[in-house]
């Protein structure tokens, strides 16, 4: 296949799907401990961050993806205090999180302090500077150790890794037994809220459908929600799980109110109108939900791997 001319990134959405970009510039390609770290230039989406040749959040609509993974979770709890917050190197996770003047206290836990060493200095624009809160503790370790090993509780945590690739740092936080410690450092009508993968019609069963009900073994109300996201090509999914009794899946008008009283005043993405067609999931995804047994465990863990 013969591509106009430059230099292009080229990235599979699946076996049998690619999308392109054209290179401006190539800001730095490394590989850390951990990972191959990419950042570019592009023609289309700005600044964009690959981790092993996967897109994780471009300049363009990384807004999207990280105003929809700590929104919903921080609005389904009345007064969130102490945060967790699990990868999110680009600190754009952590920026939206700090938005809501409730929070007391967040720590955020990544394996690779290369990679957020990186983003600081290459991805202004998505940090914004959140990473010098004054109420944010950054710990450089495995996640999972420090689920294990933690004393505190927490109001709200959010997983934001990357895909659970076979040679990644990531695919044993979408275990079973990950999800059965995260319930104990988890308060009393805490949320949790993680990124379960692609949803499009010809990908909703790489990982969403499995996450989801792997998620609802420990925790019985969990939900899955989802929104397009262009540099990702599809739709992209997420779980959302309660640990209550009840699931207030609350209104346009609720989720309004509530972004007024809480003064948060510049997002581009969420709101209650937002808020629900987040929830109102097509048939196909409803019915694959309720199809897919699988449960991943670290003896049977789910890899999406794709060739390149």
């Amino acid at each position: 296949m013969n591509f106009p001319d430059g230099e292009w990134i080229i990235e599979p959405i699946s076996n049998d799907l690619i999308q392109a970009e054209k290179i401006l510039s190539t800001l730095i390609d490394t590989k850390t401990d951990f990972q191959e770290v990419k950042i570019i230039e592009g023609s289309c989406f700005g600044k964009s961050l690959i981790l092993d040749g996967k897109t994780q959040s471009t300049e363009l609509d990384e807004y999207i993806y990280h105003e929809s993974i700590v929104h919903p979770a921080m609005m389904f709890h009345q007064l969130p205090k102490n945060i967790l917050i699990i990868g999110g190197g680009e600190g754009a996770t952590l920026r939206e999180t700090i938005k809501h003047p409730s929070v007391e206290s967040i720590i955020m836990v990544d394996i690779d302090k290369n990679l957020i060493d990186i983003c600081k200095e290459y991805l202004p624009n998505h940090h914004q500077g959140s990473f010098d809160d004054s109420r944010v503790n950054i710990v450089i370790d495995d996640a999972f150790k420090f689920v294990e090993n933690t004393s505190e509780k927490f109001d709200v945590i959010i997983v934001d890794v990357p895909d659970p690739l076979e040679f990644g740092p990531a695919h044993h936080l979408f275990t079973l037994e990950f999800y059965e410690k995260i319930s104990t450092i988890l308060k009393n009508e805490g949320i949790l809220c993680v990124q379960a993968g692609a949803t499009g019609p010809s990908f909703i069963n790489q990982s969403f459908t499995a996450v989801l009900n792997t998620m609802s073994q420990i925790f019985k109300n969990t939900k899955g929600f989802h929104t397009f996201i262009p540099s990702f090509g599809t739709t992209w999914g997420f779980g959302l799980s309660i640990k209550s009794t009840i699931f207030d899946q609350k209104g346009k008008t609720q989720i309004n109110q509530m972004i007024k009283t809480r003064k948060i005043n510049n997002l581009n993405f969420y709101d209650g109108e937002t808020h629900l067609s987040l929830f109102n999931l097509p048939k196909y995804v409803r019915d694959s939900l309720k199809e897919d047994k699988r449960i991943i465990t670290m003896s049977n863990p789910l890899f999406v791997n794709f060739e390149t």
